[in-house]
């Protein structure tokens, strides 16, 4: 399938409504444009439920060894809270990385499951990438064309996001999104145990209390979160460990040896190896390294 967006009018308006590099917000609730104007080294971050469409430029993403690319034409769902590595490997000054996020939205997602006929449930990964449709493409185009028309945002803002999730059920992986919000499916369990994970970072962890919690036996919970996550509990963990404390050292003044106890870790030796495995540097290095891009 062709890109459905090429130097459309739907480009030029995310362009004038997300004109610095990052996230913007918007009017509409739950709708973020994303811009960047160079191609980026890998960002580590945990994606919330979301569909994230690319209007211009191209990005991989990483859960685990898990990876997948998009690019216009393609968009990407997050079902639960993955621990991800991003990295836009197209963008330029002149055509920068354009990309808008919508959080899903499990009240409306529940209303049209109750709708809809389903059959049997199945474990699917957390995240994933499939080719935009013509209704799909035509119901976002709507929605960012109500920037324009801040008065219509309340009323109608609402509908199209509706028709939105409705055409993610329609999608070859509804199954993934139906479960975001199936009572009891092992997918919400999965993501209940991930917020939890989230939540309590710091402390420590038993996979069979979290097994326990999810109603599930101790190898059947394990298996399961890695199909969805594509990392262990111990990881996802350890994973949410270390960007807290790449956050911490960034933004507040303190030590490595600080930043290591605050996120849960009892040596500082290990949260210096573990770093300096995920971020490719100790974090003295990293540190410097950052500040001086910034």
């Amino acid at each position: 399938m062709k890109a459905p967006f090429p130097d459309s009018p739907t480009i030029k308006t995310i362009a004038r409504f997300c004109t610095d590099d990052g996230f913007n917000d918007t009017p509409i609730p739950g709708l973020d444009l994303i811009r960047w104007s160079h191609t980026s080294e890998p960002i580590h971050g945990v994606y919330d439920p979301s569909v994230c469409i690319i209007m211009q430029g191209a990005k991989t993403v990483a859960a685990g060894k898990h990876l997948v690319r998009y690019a216009p034409g393609d968009y990407l769902v997050a079902s639960v809270n993955m621990a991800v590595t991003g990295e836009v490997t197209q963008a330029s000054t002149q055509q920068p990385y354009l990309c808008l996020r919508l959080t899903l939205d499990t009240r409306q997602l529940s209303e049209l499951v109750g709708t809809m006929p389903w059959q049997g449930e199945s474990v699917q990964p957390g995240i994933f990438v499939s080719q935009l449709s013509d209704p799909l493409a035509d119901a976002v185009t709507r929605l960012i064309q109500l920037l324009d028309k801040p008065e219509d945002i309340p009323v109608l803002a609402p509908l199209v996001k509706r028709e939105i999730f409705y055409r993610l059920l329609q999608s070859p992986h509804a199954e993934a999104v139906r479960q975001i919000v199936l009572s009891g499916s092992q997918m919400q369990r999965i993501g209940k145990a991930i917020e939890r994970i989230k939540r309590d970072f710091a402390q420590p962890l038993r996979v069979e209390d979290l097994a326990r919690e999810a109603h599930m036996s101790p190898s059947s919970f394990f298996a399961h979160f890695k199909q969805v996550t594509q990392l262990s509990p111990l990881q996802y963990q350890k994973n949410i460990r270390l960007q807290e404390a790449r956050r911490l050292l960034l933004t507040e003044v303190t030590d490595a040896a600080s930043a290591a106890f605050q996120v849960g870790y009892e040596s500082p030796s290990h949260f210096s190896r573990e770093y300096a495995r995920m971020f490719g540097a100790s974090p003295i290095s990293d540190m410097k390294r950052l500040r001086a891009a910034a």
